[in-house]
């Protein structure tokens, strides 16, 4: 039986505090990962990018072998444009990922002005049906001069989003490693 009442005994339970080192090294890759984005802000933004082309083309591929095969799901004409974008985006993204990181940063900007305008038009037009519509508008207006701060400046931009990243791989990297070792203190208690 359980030693412990806040865990109850079980095939999940006795699975995860078994492989409790999977959580430990998924923690600490997280942390790794976080230290150097960090480090390197801009560094990482290009290793995502990259990463991000390496994914494209992957699916490129499978894309272009499924309409050759005749098994993709949509027409075999659709099929080839997607696979040939997405290996073309992808070929582009590892050839020069700080170019890309900051178009799609661009494109985050773009959004954020777009999105924050909504969200003040909207807080507008439900004014008398709501009560602190004050705070769509104050959300708005920060998503606004987020997106064009990240316009104005998309490497400036990259490195404040690598540095997040960053910060929020860290600290679920933290978390996984607490995680980690309570589980084995946990097995180790129920048995």
């Amino acid at each position: 039986m359980n030693g412990n009442p806040d865990f109850p005994a079980g095939p999940l339970f006795g699975t995860l505090s078994r492989h409790w080192w999977v959580v430990l090294l998924f923690g600490l890759f997280a942390v790794a990962f976080g230290v150097l984005a960090l480090m390197a802000p801009v560094r990482t933004a290009a290793v995502l990018a990259m990463w991000l082309g390496v994914m494209a083309i992957v699916e490129g591929v499978v894309a272009l072998a499924s309409a050759v095969g005749g098994s993709a799901p949509v027409s075999r004409g659709w099929a080839v444009f997607y696979a040939l974008v997405s290996i073309a985006f992808g070929v582009l993204a590892i050839l020069n990922p700080l170019a890309t990181a900051s178009v799609l940063l661009l494109f985050l900007a773009a959004w954020l002005v777009v999105g924050g305008i909504y969200r003040i038009v909207f807080a507008i037009r439900v004014r008398r049906h709501i009560r602190g519509e004050w705070l769509l508008v104050l959300s708005g207006l920060l998503a606004v001069a987020l997106g064009v701060m990240f316009a104005l400046n998309p490497l400036g931009g990259l490195m404040v989003t690598s540095l997040w990243i960053g910060a929020m791989a860290l600290v679920y990297g933290v978390l996984q490693v607490v995680v980690a070792f309570r589980l084995r203190r946990l097995g180790r208690t129920a048995v």
